[in-house]
């Protein structure tokens, strides 16, 4: 796996699937959570926000730039505690939700990402491979050198994939 960006995990009952992320990032919490919640911040680790009405009930679009042609996604905003947690419903990707707390220190944040869906366990590995990419692309554009979606590939994800499917994260 990629370094930076520990393993996430995932738990399964039947086909509905939760991920699970801790990551330790060395930004300031109110730096992590602009990159959560604005349309530029979004699109430099996960997707371009072609609509995002920042708060509780708000509707939400996000354009994922990693598929041809891209895959527009939309939803809701179901949770919103400013600097604190967002949560995004959008239709195929699920419940989307990023906790962040104080990580150790004034330039630490502490992020927890749940994501809830349901599918196939191939498209459970898919998502472990692809979330741990995008939060790759996240710590990037937090050191300040956001995605460049032309440039992206399938390469990385695809070793991603095949490393998760070795660990063996089987239902449980």
């Amino acid at each position: 796996m990629a370094d930076r960006i520990p393993p996430g995990t995932s738990v399964s009952r039947g086909d509905t699937h939760t991920l699970r992320f801790v990551l330790s990032l060395p930004h300031p919490q109110e730096r992590v959570w602009l990159a959560l919640t604005t349309p530029g911040g979004l699109r430099g680790w996960l997707a371009e926000a072609q609509v995002l009405e920042s708060r509780l009930g708000g509707e939400v679009a996000l354009r994922w730039l990693t598929t041809q042609p891209p895959t527009v996604v939309s939803g809701t905003v179901t949770a919103w505690d400013v600097e604190r947690i967002v949560e995004y419903t959008v239709e195929a990707y699920g419940r989307m939700r990023f906790d962040l707390e104080p990580g150790g220190g004034p330039a630490a944040t502490a992020l927890l990402f749940v994501n809830e869906f349901r599918g196939t366990d191939d498209f459970r590995l898919d998502r472990l491979a692809g979330w741990h990419d995008h939060f790759l692309y996240l710590a990037e554009s937090l050191d300040g050198r956001p995605a460049d979606w032309p440039a992206w590939s399938r390469e990385r994800r695809q070793d991603l994939r095949d490393q998760y499917e070795a660990r063996d994260f089987g239902a449980t």
